[in-house]
């Protein structure tokens, strides 16, 4: 079953807390999320479903982590290996 992509957050720079509440939205509509981040950003992601789950969510469960390796450009042409992950969250009962 396909994740619809706007049921996904990506991790990047921002204040977790932004991460957060959004996830938080989408989880409210009783609808699973899917928390992306790539390379140093994976702790940030993990940060973010901790915070959820056991201070704004309980009972929030983990249905699925899948782990990943891209290959992207760098700005010299040169291709890096990069680290990502996606954790799939469901709504409390």
């Amino acid at each position: 079953m396909p994740e619809k992509d706007e049921n996904a957050v990506y991790v990047g720079r921002r204040p977790t807390m932004n991460y957060v509440m959004a996830t938080m939205m989408i989880l409210n509509k009783g609808e699973d999320c899917v928390v992306k981040a790539r390379g140093r950003a994976i702790s940030h992601a993990v940060d973010v479903c901790e915070i959820l789950r056991n201070r704004f969510l309980k009972g929030t469960e983990y249905k699925d982590i899948r782990l990943s390796t891209e290959q992207l450009e760098g700005d010299n042409g040169k291709v890096n290996n990069v680290s990502s992950m996606e954790i799939v969250l469901s709504p409390p009962e």
